[in-house]
């Protein structure tokens, strides 16, 4: 799928917004794609406090759908704990529907470990895949 900064539709009829902060040494990036009957929120790059504007923006939108979440972390090289701390909100906010972290690399089920959110979420081994009628959509961090 092809993003476009302008929110515009592409010619399959999905339109995306990237969200995210460019770093000399890596790009952090947030993205939530949705579709009739699920959510998934993408993280990547390195995810700290400086993405906290986008990130909360994200998760308030995924909150406001009342969809089940997954959250993609495959591509994610550094997270902080403001991210946890966000991530376990929205857990915690619908315990009926608990998140499902696709895959995700070993720093992340770390930090799922140690936070102990990992009580409260599923990890997933595979990707389970997303409905192909779907948006991708965030909001530009003004950068």
């Amino acid at each position: 799928m092809t993003a476009h900064d302008d929110g515009q539709p592409a010619p399959d009829g999905t339109t995306a917004h990237e969200v995210g902060t460019d770093r000399s040494n890596g790009i952090g990036a947030v993205s939530l794609l949705t579709s009739e009957v699920r959510l998934r929120l993408i993280l990547s790059g390195e995810v700290e406090s400086s993405l906290r504007k986008e990130l909360t923006e994200a998760i308030d939108d995924a909150e406001s759908t009342g969809l089940p979440v997954d959250v993609d972390t495959r591509s994610v090289t550094f997270m902080d704990s403001s991210v946890i701390a966000l991530l376990a909100r929205l857990a915690y906010r619908r315990p009926e529907q608990r998140l499902r972290f696709i895959d995700p690399p070993d720093l992340v089920r770390f930090l799922l470990g140690v936070t102990q959110l990992g009580a409260v979420v599923d990890v997933l081994d595979h990707d389970p895949g997303f409905p192909e009628s779907s948006t991708a959509y965030g909001r530009p961090s003004g950068l």
